[in-house]
């Protein structure tokens, strides 16, 4: 079926076999099993089928259908919704790559939805699978094995801005300034921003699995969620952290270009001075008066020559010992 990744069911931590979406409803009779369906931008028509089989949530499914959602966790009845938002750096353009994944996690069942970039689940049913004692804590320990595999997968984001922010650096201090440095710190910046919006509500959400009350959580599967928890902690603490440092670095650029602008300047001051000398004393003899001091002297030219270049010459040291040239 399109857009249907896998669906298996499992009971006591183990593997049962592959469950048909119709045939869900009469595997969940049975006690003790749960089922695990992957899905991948599915159609309206899984999706409807899906809700049937599990009985989820209007709402829910309406915004399983149609993505773009803000990171949150909602409760249906005794199911939960949980919206997570996944990013990883394309290392061939550089750029970020925003996905969501929609979970529906009711007693008996776990429902992903995969919408737009992200990696596949298939890591985490391996890794879920080959801790049978873990994985027959149920739904409420699937639901933590694909958190902290989404939450896990900012960690190579964050380290690549750190990477980028020690290149910025090196630009600013040690290369000549450019415009392109400046764009490339406010782009960095709006990254950050948009990887701080999907991480900061993740927070919340992991406190609130860790103290709800409800039976989906079991009691002993609560320590894994405040394990999410400290690494969203973490990732949020390293992203405001780059983010007071870019700003610093956009601060220290902007402060650099105006010495620089101060010292071309100050030079182009100097060479004026140095320049209005002879052109004042040119000046004066080019006016067209007759009678004007030593307009008839032999040694004039020589003499005012002289002063000019004299002049130029003690500006010029001045300018040059001060810093102006």
């Amino acid at each position: 079926m399109k857009g249907v990744v896998n669906s298996i069911a499992y009971a006591g931590g183990l593997r049962l076999g592959e469950v048909p979406i119709p045939d869900i409803s009469e595997v969940l009779k049975q006690p003790g099993r749960f089922v695990w369906i992957g899905l991948h931008e599915p159609d309206a028509e899984v999706l409807t089928e899906v809700q049937g089989e599990f009985a989820l949530h209007d709402l829910a499914i309406e915004d399983a259908t149609r993505a773009h959602q803000r990171p949150k966790l909602e409760r249906y009845g005794d199911s939960l919704f949980a919206v997570l938002r996944t990013a990883h750096l394309d290392r061939a353009t550089g750029a970020i790559e925003f996905g969501e994944t929609h979970l529906f996690v009711g007693s008996n069942y776990v429902v992903s939805v995969r919408h737009g970039a992200s990696l596949p689940y298939v890591e985490v049913r391996s890794r879920c699978e080959a801790s049978p004692d873990l994985l027959a804590k149920g739904p409420g320990f699937v639901l933590y094995a694909l958190m902290d595999f989404i939450v896990d997968q900012y960690f190579p984001l964050v380290d690549a801005f750190e990477d980028r922010l020690e290149g910025l650096e090196d630009d600013i201090f040690k290369q000549t300034l450019t415009r392109e440095t400046t764009e490339r710190i406010y782009q960095l910046k709006r990254n950050l921003l948009e990887v701080k919006r999907a991480v900061a509500p993740l927070i919340d959400m992991c406190n609130r699995l860790v103290r709800t009350d409800s039976a989906l959580i079991p009691d002993d599967a609560r320590v894994y969620f405040r394990d999410v928890y400290d690494h969203a902690i973490r990732i949020n603490e390293m992203i405001d952290t780059l983010r007071e440092l870019l700003t610093t670095a956009l601060e220290a650029n902007l402060s650099l270009i105006s010495v620089s602008q101060n010292d071309a300047m100050k030079r182009l001051a100097g060479w004026a001075a140095i320049i209005g000398v002879p052109t004042m004393i040119a000046g004066i003899y080019g006016m067209n008066f007759k009678f004007m001091p030593e307009l008839e002297w032999a040694l004039g030219y020589p003499v005012t020559m002289a002063v000019m270049l004299a002049a130029c010459g003690f500006l010029y040291y001045r300018f040059k010992r001060s810093g102006w040239l």
